[in-house]
């Protein structure tokens, strides 16, 4: 039975899984772009790789918007969402408003940051969501051109709020575990050999423990003017203020997940020291928001941490001050622009 995918927000990110997915014998994946709609549909995109090599990857469908998937008729098996999440400025889950057949599509949430699963879980509570964490390389230089530079890794977990690890006989539970199974195996024929399967309580573990990655560095090569992870990771001050926000991280989650940190987890010393070997050059995301005038991604990064934390009566100073600083600096940033235009 061929298998039909629909990604949602077809950047590098995106584009990039669609096209390994695509490998896979009776698979269909189809693609919703945005400014880089007409050159897809044309073309499709162009990949190149250390590890795939250079290929070409046509998606079944290319829409331009979300309307024109609903309009195909195609019943999706997955929803694989890849935007940004910028829940400050729109709620994505209205976009699969009318894309999933109930009882048979599944959503894949491949987002950065805590809480993104929410908005969708509300949305569409009898929904099967997948909540997934990707380490990925990869940058979309132009439309429909893709550049995938490292290894990649992706862990994906059935999203069951208020479950536990031996919560194995309700029916939604049996069922998101065999959906989120056949997508980690999906992954894995397509080559990501690094794609593994979690459960709820674990993949919510490694989002905290991406947070410690993410909301140390990103933030910081904001405010340090432009500075890549490697040369944050080489500086010294830098280096003690980096540990000291991963350390906060990683010390609060276990008391707001209630279990300790898997041992395998690469500790703040492995992680910089992982950094500091990474001479690529390349830049946080954050960042290249940031350089662009882009929203970034604040909230799920900084602010839903520091919520979640509070929820639990716990305080994470250091990411606190991160927050505020890049809060009101956007805001300021914003509010010049919008001054600027009506002149």
């Amino acid at each position: 039975m061929t298998i039909n995918i629909l990604i949602v927000g077809a950047g590098a990110v995106g584009a990039f899984y669609a096209s390994r997915l695509a490998q896979v014998p009776d698979v269909q994946v189809s693609v919703i772009c945005r400014s880089n709609y007409e050159v897809v549909a044309s073309n499709g995109f162009s990949v190149s790789s250390p590890k795939y090599g250079s290929y070409t990857f046509v998606p079944y469908r290319t829409f331009a918007n979300p309307k024109q998937s609903a309009e195909s008729k195609i019943i999706w098996d997955y929803a694989l969402v890849s935007t940004k999440a910028l829940p400050d400025v729109s709620d994505d889950s209205e976009i699969l408003e009318g894309l999933l057949k109930e009882g048979r599509t599944s959503i894949v949430l491949v987002q950065n940051g805590l809480g993104v699963e929410e908005p969708y879980a509300k949305r569409f509570p009898t929904a099967t969501i997948l909540s997934a964490v990707t380490i990925v390389s990869a940058a979309q230089t132009s439309h429909g051109i893709i550049k995938h530079n490292r290894w990649t890794r992706i862990s994906i977990g059935p999203y069951l709020p208020g479950t536990t690890d031996e919560s194995t006989s309700n029916a939604k539970i049996k069922l998101a575990s065999e959906r989120n199974k056949e997508f980690v195996q999906l992954l894995q024929a397509g080559g990501i050999a690094d794609a593994e399967e979690y459960s709820h309580a674990k993949l919510q573990m490694v989002r905290w423990h991406k947070i410690a990655i993410n909301a140390s560095m990103n933030p910081s090569a904001v405010l340090s003017g432009g500075s890549t992870n490697n040369n944050m990771s080489m500086d010294p001050e830098l280096y003690i203020h980096l540990k000291g926000v991963m350390d906060e991280v990683l010390s609060t989650a276990p008391k707001v997940l209630g279990t300790p940190l898997p041992k395998e987890f690469a500790t703040p010393e492995a992680i910089l020291r992982s950094t500091q070997k990474n001479t690529s050059g390349s830049k946080p995301s954050m960042l290249l928001d940031w350089e662009q005038g882009k929203k970034m991604e604040l909230e799920v990064i900084l602010g839903n941490p520091i919520r979640i934390a509070r929820e639990h009566g716990l305080e994470m100073p250091r990411l606190q001050s991160l927050y505020a600083l890049l809060r009101m600096a956007q805001e300021n940033r914003d509010g010049a622009a919008s001054t600027e235009s009506k002149l």
